[in-house]
């Protein structure tokens, strides 16, 4: 070897040693707080993330971070790239044990989860949110860029509020100011003016006819809404048929009028969930309330 050969070679190893010092320097562990007011503290960003909500599920996905899932509740099916992950369970039947084996460095799932204490005594590490309005998934979307180390958080929240803002254009102002009634299930459950649901019927200037101090989703007496005889009714997963048959429901002018909006299956997961999809949720109202006002002329 050459002399200079030799000075090459000691100078790279000489910059590779300092390089891997300064990343042990800066790789130093980190903490986020979760919505359970928890410190969770990390090593480095997680690269083996299990999601148990489907609204986090998108969230992590919309923040470029699908490769990180490597297991997902049964219900989460957007976008399309998770679908061959492994099904852990629902709610009430979530599989333990397949979490477990899938040794995730973080698990995300909602306050209400009845696993959360199993997990952490089994020593795998949680991370919850608590979304229930638009600020909620903003904030989840800033601690979730913080967990894992990413910076599209702004992005993403700019793009909801971009496509808001197009679906309130698309509305003509007597398309605006009607009375809606947003029935989330048969219950019948509805939408409240401080859920996130709600929160996108004000945004695109429509009134709710379910007050605020019903809280967010509150199950609610269907005698309730013939009295405040909603112009336009949004049903997630009732039919017009179904809402018919409820005592007095013919006599009100959006049944009357048949201005009732029905969606897809695929539709209704989009307008139910409080993640990155809110944007194109505001626009489907937009376009249910369009049609529905134009054909009631």
């Amino acid at each position: 070897m050459q002399p200079s050969t030799r000075s090459r070679s000691l100078e790279i190893g000489v910059a590779l040693f300092f390089l891997g010092f300064s990343l042990a320097v800066f790789a130093a562990p980190f903490s986020v707080v979760d919505d359970r007011g928890v410190a969770v503290v990390f090593d480095t960003p997680p690269q083996r993330v299990v999601s148990l909500l489907p609204s986090l599920t998108e969230s992590v996905c919309a923040l470029g971070k699908c490769n990180a899932l490597v297991g997902i509740d049964r219900f989460s099916n957007w976008p399309k790239s998770i679908q061959n992950l492994p099904k852990l369970g629902g709610m009430g039947d979530m599989n333990i044990e397949r979490i477990v084996q899938l040794k995730p460095d973080v698990v995300l799932l909602e306050k209400a989860s009845p696993v959360i204490a199993r997990l952490n005594s089994l020593g795998i590490q949680t991370f919850v949110l608590d979304i229930k309005s638009m600020g909620d998934e903003e904030r989840a979307l800033k601690k979730l860029d913080a967990v894992l180390g990413t910076t599209e958080s702004s992005r993403v929240w700019h793009q909801i509020q971009k496509e808001i803002m197009r679906a309130n254009k698309q509305l003509s102002s007597r398309e605006k100011n009607i009375r809606v009634y947003f029935e989330v299930n048969p219950a019948p459950y509805a939408a409240g003016r401080n859920s996130f649901i709600g929160e996108i019927l004000s945004q695109l200037n429509l009134i709710n006819i379910i007050p605020e101090s019903l809280g967010p989703f509150p199950k609610i007496n269907p005698e309730f809404v013939v009295q405040a005889k909603p112009d336009v009714i949004l049903l997630a997963e009732s039919t017009p048929a179904d809402i018919e048959r409820r005592p007095g429901w013919k006599a009100i002018p959006a049944v009357m009028r048949n201005s009732i909006c029905t969606f897809t299956t695929d539709q209704n997961d989009v307008l139910v969930r409080p993640g990155p999809r809110m944007g194109e949720a505001a626009l489907l109202i937009s376009q249910c309330i369009q049609d529905k006002m134009s054909s009631s002329r």
